[in-house]
């Protein structure tokens, strides 16, 4: 029998070119995924990865313009010889964004509605979808609008509605990247049942590989230049070409980073780790162990606060956001803000740069109040970057994106001095080759980078980030923080929103706790990733290194170590 009539997914020789660009992303990918496999595609920001999850079910070319060279034969359909509808059947998404695929008013009506589509009889449809939410654990509230549901449930109800479909092969792309760790465990849980039962085949687009590892068969690796690197077993790609795929600017599970690190040290792991659990047997096994190094975090407070909160109650549409926050921010702190989805954090963040003006008299930054200071004023004293990039785009290209700041904020900067600080923005954030596409047009990646430089480009003296990594590789994470690092150690106060714990532990001095809309706690960073029954009650997870150094039983000085920084080999 022709492969063509039993593979979920053929793709050869794929080349995708983008209205507008130069290069092809990707450029001349070919594998195959078989029934059953779930299939890892990693690879640096702007390698086109996204862009080719949107060709397995023909969304490019036939709805997003673009030049497709190569073949793609999902479910033994030529892509470039059906419609998006016809290929819904043999190719089903889920976005990161599960918001931006919920379009009615209840659970039961929105697993329906793609059955519905496709003309299908209306009890083989309500079969479909009592099966696909009782899949995702969401049938018993199939009666409830989509908003009830918190951010790790509408990601289930995105899954059921892409098994509602009947497609063997299941396509995710960066489904965790909005969650909290309740909600990716929800949606991993979810993809365990899936594997087992064994009918589906999958291809995972992800950055978060500690909580996907497990799942995972095949890892595809592609190069900067959308090229396939790397194409093989996790164990063969991500142990053992671990230094390969860190060189591409990737991300590596949190245990193999740490034993890359310990053996640059001296200390014989082999093979390396993938996983927290894999990592501690490894240690345990090692009669002698180096002490960790456990490097003081360099911090600059001040005796004044850059940002003060008092009593800040926010209320919208009935539901109390924030209730009652007080706390106070030192000059050249870097605070990280934590919490589960819907705990306030975002409010807060915005609430500090005025973004959504808060209640008159309750914040001040940099000695203003928000409410009542104009906008030029705040975008010289605070920068803010979105959690989504594209809500802050105001202008057609990026180098104008990077002007408008600039512009805003008037002064005695003349054009010349503009283009040089533009230029040099473009160039410290890898955009100099996209200076006048359109922002909109960029990877999710490349909006990251380009909001964090509009947030940057004015010099204010307080910037607050809404999750500054989401959609970041490995490589321009790591240039980011290290960015950051560089500008807080220079004395600007960073204020990050995040639920990347591992982040908050190498980077934060201080880490504030919401639950609810309610400050749980506020204080030094080891003290609070230290109290694992706060982290418990505040619904979060000890990042992955803490995790897996808690298990480590012979060596008990390890246990503590929450920070790669931490770890014998790191730089200085």
């Amino acid at each position: 029998m022709d492969d063509r009539d039993v593979l979920p997914l053929r793709v050869r020789d794929l080349a995708i070119r983008h209205d507008g660009r130069t290069g092809n992303t990707p450029a001349g990918v070919s594998f195959d995924i078989a029934p059953g496999e779930v299939v890892l595609l990693l690879g640096p920001s702007g390698c086109g990865k996204s862009t080719l999850a949107l060709a397995l079910n023909g969304l490019v070319p036939h709805a997003v313009p673009a030049r497709l060279a190569g073949a793609v034969i999902a479910g033994g359909i030529d892509t470039m010889d059906a419609t998006v509808a016809q290929l819904s059947e043999k190719v089903a998404m889920v976005f990161q964004d599960p918001d931006a695929q919920i379009v009615t008013g209840s659970v039961l009506d929105e697993v329906c509605f793609g059955p519905e589509n496709l003309g299908l009889p209306v009890e083989v449809g309500l079969a479909r979808a009592e099966a696909s939410l009782r899949a995702v654990g969401l049938w018993e509230r199939r009666a409830e609008n989509p908003d009830l549901l918190s951010g790790g449930g509408r990601q289930r109800l995105s899954i059921a509605c892409a098994l509602a479909m009947g497609a063997p092969l299941l396509v995710l792309d960066e489904p965790t990247a909005n969650l909290d760790p309740v909600g990716i465990d929800e949606v991993y849980a979810v993809l365990r049942d899936l594997v087992t039962q064994g009918d589906k085949s999958i291809l995972l687009i992800e950055h978060n590989l500690d909580a996907a590892i497990e799942l995972i068969d095949r890892v595809i690796v592609l190069d900067s230049g959308g090229r396939v690197a790397l194409n093989g077993t996790p164990g063969a790609v991500l142990a053992a070409r671990a230094e390969d795929v860190a060189a591409l600017g990737v991300w590596l599970p949190v245990a193999t980073l740490a034993a890359l690190r310990l053996r640059r040290a001296g200390v014989e792991i082999d093979p390396l780790p993938l996983t927290g659990a894999q990592l501690a047997a490894a240690l345990d096994g090692i009669r002698v162990l180096p002490e960790p190094a456990a490097r003081a975090r360099l911090q600059r407070r001040g005796d004044e606060a850059a940002v003060r909160v008092r009593d800040l109650t926010v209320v919208r549409s009935g539901s109390t956001l924030l209730d009652s926050v007080s706390l106070d921010i030192a000059a050249g702190d870097f605070t990280a803000v934590i919490g589960t989805n819907g705990a306030g954090k975002t409010t807060l963040v915005q609430a500090i740069a005025g973004v959504v003006p808060p209640p008159r008299g309750r914040i001040t930054v940099a000695g203003l109040d928000p409410t009542t200071s104009d906008v030029r004023a705040l975008a010289a004293h605070i920068g803010f970057v979105f959690q989504n990039p594209e809500h802050q785009f105001l202008e057609n290209t990026v180098w104008d994106e990077l002007a408008y700041g600039l512009r805003l904020a008037g002064g005695s900067m003349d054009a010349a001095g503009v283009e040089s600080t533009v230029t040099g923005m473009l160039e410290r954030f890898g955009l100099e080759e996209l200076r006048d596409a359109h922002p909109f047009l960029l990877s999710g990646g490349q909006k990251r980078r380009l909001s964090v430089g509009t947030a940057l480009v004015t010099g204010a003296p307080v910037l607050v980030l809404d999750e500054p990594t989401f959609g970041q590789d490995r490589e321009r994470a790591d240039e980011l923080l290290a960015l950051l690092t560089v500008l807080n150690r220079g004395g600007r106060t960073i204020i990050a929103a995040t639920h990347d714990l591992q982040l908050v532990a190498e980077y934060a001095h201080s880490v504030a706790v919401l639950s609810s809309g309610k400050l749980l706690a506020f204080g030094p960073t080891a003290e609070i990733l230290g109290d694992a029954e706060l982290i418990a009650r505040a619904g979060l997870r000890l990042p992955p290194l803490a995790t897996a150094m808690g298990a480590v039983e012979k060596h008990p000085s390890w246990r503590s170590v929450t920070r790669l920084a931490d770890l014998p080999g790191s730089p200085s």
